[in-house]
């Protein structure tokens, strides 16, 4: 099993089914939080749901084509983060990222990011990291911004929430820009 220690308090691990529970009850407690962003909230009303979510993430992993990660900090989890597509073609990876409303603010996030980066362009061997977040989503932003990604552009109504359209930013690392 994947486990990726970043600090003392943080490590990455991969999501396992028995899991379920605890991010299922992070995701409801956290509910109106996230669902400002991600557009997922409205199907995730049971634990079945996270339950199959974790399957597919499991399948993912297990084809080489995804890896997601519970965010444990303080032997807690506190969020997701990782892979949410691997491209081996064009040896590009895209992280996707929440975390629960009471650990913003600790730089949790920012060394989960760092993290994936690092493990993406240097133990996988990409090219190429992506990171995309709604234009107005500020938080979720300064995450590539702080780690020094380059913003490559904006896609118009990019992404669907819900009941609206947002345009999305794109942010990109290469290997050769990570590594100076």
């Amino acid at each position: 099993m994947f486990i990726h220690k970043i600090n003392e308090d943080l490590s990455l691990k991969l999501v396992d089914i028995r899991d379920a529970d605890a991010i299922f009850s992070l995701t409801n407690k956290n509910r109106k939080h996230l669902r400002e962003w991600l557009p997922w909230l409205d199907a995730t009303t049971r634990l079945e749901d996270t339950q199959s979510f974790i399957k597919c993430c499991l399948e993912g992993y297990a084809e080489n084509k995804s890896m997601n990660t519970a965010i444990v900090w303080k032997k807690e989890i506190v969020g997701m983060a990782g892979f949410n597509q691997i491209n081996w073609a064009n040896q590009t990876t895209y992280i996707g990222y929440w975390l629960a409303e009471g650990y913003q603010g600790k730089g949790i996030m920012t060394k989960t990011a760092a993290a994936l980066t690092d493990y993406a362009l240097n133990e996988l061997k990409l090219n190429k990291v992506e990171i995309r977040a709604a234009v107005e989503n500020k938080k979720s932003r300064s995450i590539p911004e702080r780690l020094g990604f380059i913003q490559e552009g904006i896609i118009r109504q990019g992404e669907w929430l819900y009941d609206h359209y947002v345009d999305t930013v794109v942010y990109g690392m290469l290997h050769e820009e990570w590594n100076k």
